[in-house]
C-alpha cells in the first residue's frame, strides 16, 4: 500500500512511508509548512458535520477486517462517515469473507483506506483505478452470492491524481490479466475451516443437510435438483411447501470447477438465500463427520451470531 507517484515500494512500515508520502507531496504542491496541516471537519465528504472532530484511535483486534493492516491507528469518523467504532466494527465485519476470497491483492487495502483510514494531516481517499480494479474482480465473486457492488464504493467519486491511496501499479495490473486458469465456483471452495464455512453460512438464509438429485446446465448458470428429504438447519424465510421441491442455481457457475457437484452420492452441507426470483447457492461442503473443523461448525449454527450483510458480502 503506498501513495500512487510517491514511492515504488510497500516494503518496511506502512504509516512511515505514507505519513513521508503525504508530507513531501503537500509541501511540494502546496508550499506550505507542515503545521498548517491539521484535521477538520469540513475536509471530508463536501463538508458534512460531524458530532465531534476527527482524532486517531487504535485499530481494536475485533476489527478483522484491518487489524493486520500494516498500521496501528484509524482515523475517526472513517472515509465512509462512521461515527463510532462500533459502526466501523459492524460494517467492515461484512466483507472479511471477500477478502478470504483472494478475488484482487488489493481487497483489503482499498477497504481499509475506508474502513479505517491511516492517521494522516488531511484525508486521503483510495485512488479511483484501484476502486476500479477490485471492483471488476470481485464483482462476479459477489454476484455469486447476490450481492452487488454497492453504491457506498462506487468507483467515480474516487480521485485519479497522485494525492490517492493505491498499491504498485504493475502488480494490480497483472493480478487482473486472465491466466487461463478458471477459478473454482466461490460456493464451491470447500475450505474446510470453521471459519470458512460459518462466512458461507452467514451470506446464507437458509441451509439444510440433503443429497443432490441431478445437475443442468442453464444458460450461464447450473440448476442443481435436490433430493425432496432434507434436514433443516437454518430456514430463513422458507415455507414448508417450498423446502421438498426447493430448485439452486450456482450463479454465472456454468464452466468454473464445483468438485461437490460431480458426486452425487454424498450428503452435503447446503446454503442459499433468495435473490429475485431464483435461489442461489451460496455453499455447499460436503458432509464430513470425520472432520473435526466440520463438526465444530455444524455445532456453531443453532448459538452463532452472523454479522449484518447489507448490500456486501
Amino acid at each position: 500500500m503506498l501513495l500512487n507517484g510517491n514511492m515504488n515500494s510497500a516494503l518496511g512500515s506502512l504509516e512511515r512511508v505514507i505519513r513521508l508520502a503525504v508530507t513531501v507531496a503537500l509541501i511540494s504542491s502546496c508550499s506550505a509548512s507542515e503545521d498548517e496541516y491539521v484535521w477538520r471537519p469540513d475536509t471530508y465528504n463536501g463538508g458534512r458535520s460531524y458530532g465531534k472532530p476527527p482524532q486517531c484511535v487504535d485499530i481494536p483486534e475485533d476489527l478483522r477486517l484491518c487489524h493486520n493492516v500494516g498500521y496501528n491507528q484509524m482515523l475517526l469518523p472513517s472515509l465512509l462517515e462512521h461515527e463510532t467504532m462500533a459502526e466501523v466494527k459492524q460494517q467492515a465485519s461484512s466483507w472479511v469473507p471477500l477478502v478470504h476470497k483472494n478475488c484482487h491483492p488489493g481487497t483489503q487495502v482499498f477497504l481499509c483506506s475506508l474502513f479505517a483510514p491511516v492517521c494522516l494531516e488531511r484525508p486521503i481517499y483510495p485512488c479511483r483505478w484501484l476502486c476500479e480494479a477490485v471492483r471488476d474482480s470481485c464483482t462476479p465473486i459477489m454476484e455469486a452470492f447476490g450481492f452487488p457492488w454497492p453504491d457506498m464504493l462506487t468507483c467515480d467519486k474516487f480521485p485519479q491524481g497522485d494525492m490517492c491511496i493505491s498499491m504498485n501499479a504493475t502488480d494490480a495490473s497483472n493480478a487482473t490479466k486472465p491466466t487461463g486458469y478458471s477459478p473454482i465456483c466461490p460456493p464451491c471452495d470447500n475450505e474446510m475451516k470453521t471459519d470458512a464455512i460459518m462466512e458461507h453460512m452467514c451470506a446464507s438464509e437458509f441451509a439444510f443437510k440433503t443429497k443432490i438429485k441431478e445437475v443442468r446446465r442453464e444458460n450461464m448458470d447450473r440448476k442443481v435438483i435436490l433430493q425432496k428429504r432434507k434436514k433443516m438447519l437454518k430456514t430463513g424465510n422458507l415455507k414448508k411447501k417450498d423446502i421438498k421441491t426447493l430448485v439452486l442455481y450456482l450463479k454465472n457457475g456454468a464452466d468454473c470447477p464445483c468438485q461437490q457437484l460431480d458426486n452425487l452420492s454424498n450428503q452435503y452441507l447446503i446454503m442459499g438465500r433468495r435473490v429475485d426470483q431464483q435461489y442461489l447457492l451460496t455453499g455447499i461442503h460436503k458432509w464430513d463427520k470425520s472432520s473435526n473443523e466440520f463438526k465444530k461448525a455444524v455445532k456453531k449454527l443453532k448459538s452463532y451470531k452472523c454479522p449484518s450483510f447489507d448490500n456486501v458480502f
